[in-house]
């Protein structure tokens, strides 16, 4: 059993990691990660570049396959995990009806740039879930009236400034009604004057109830937003904590250093 101070494992989990490793070549990216996140809990992940957090997003929704461990979504193995002593790889039919639960915003937009901005909304649902066109587009109006872009529904993705594209993208991924959305530093490739515009959106979010694990470089938003914050470095989880232990009294000092050197930066700025 893996150690864990938190009550009721397991319970009211929606995602979980257990002893999870991954490698490129011979660098290990992810070393023994041991993680989760409730239903209703904003999750967010913060450390220095290089540190496996992009990977772990990328390996709920498997653009990467993990080489040991778990993830458990719903209570349930996923993707390549052990029955009794056999290796056990999910049918492609299953992992895409596991993908089409998580939600994922890049820090590129990834926008289909020939399509207009609702039918980059309606794009997966009608073709991946067969839903009915009408009803899809009155849920892609609802949702761009949404992200406060209600206006630009019939914009194409370059008639669009960064953060609108982002929000059109946020939109989208909501449209296949997720139960988890996973944000890699979603605002990274924005200009600074336009970062706001997509966190009011993620608070929203966060303050509905959705479940969230957020990869973020925004201390202010994760210090107001998330109900857990978790420290990684060198693949390995260091830290994990309320944001007020972490950013008040990390007890790490890897933890520590990290977030002196962000305060000094910031500063500097």
């Amino acid at each position: 059993m893996i150690p864990d101070t938190r009550q009721d494992m397991g319970v009211s989990d929606l995602l979980r990691f257990e002893r999870v490793s991954k490698t490129f070549g011979r660098l290990k990216v992810l070393s023994e990660v041991n993680l989760a996140v409730r239903k209703g809990e904003v999750v967010c992940i913060i450390g220095p570049s290089g540190a496996g957090k992009s990977t772990l997003l990328r390996c709920v929704n498997y653009l990467e396959t993990i080489d040991s461990g778990t993830i458990f979504f719903e209570g349930k193995p996923v993707y390549r995990y052990y029955v009794g002593d056999q290796v056990v790889i999910d049918s492609e039919r299953r992992v895409e009806a596991i993908r089409t639960q998580i939600g994922m915003v890049f820090q590129s937009f990834n926008l289909f740039p020939h399509m207009t901005a609702i039918g980059n909304v309606i794009e997966a649902p009608i073709h991946v879930l067969r839903e009915p066109v009408q009803r899809v587009r009155e849920r892609a109006i609802a949702l761009l009236e949404k992200v406060g872009l209600a206006e630009k529904a019939d914009a194409f993705p370059h008639q669009l400034s960064g953060g609108q594209q982002q929000r059109v993208a946020i939109a989208r991924a909501l449209a296949m009604n997720p139960r988890l959305m996973l944000f890699d530093e979603a605002t990274s490739a924005l200009d600074p004057e336009l970062v706001g515009e997509v966190l009011r959106v993620m608070r929203q979010l966060a303050t509905e109830g959705m479940t969230m694990l957020v990869v973020t470089h925004e201390m202010a938003f994760a210090r107001d937003v998330a109900d857990r914050v978790v420290f990684m470095a060198d693949g390995t989880v260091v830290e994990e904590a309320t944001p007020e232990v972490i950013f008040s009294s990390p007890r790490n000092p890897r933890t520590q250093q990290f977030l002196q050197t962000i305060l000094e930066r910031n500063g500097r700025g």
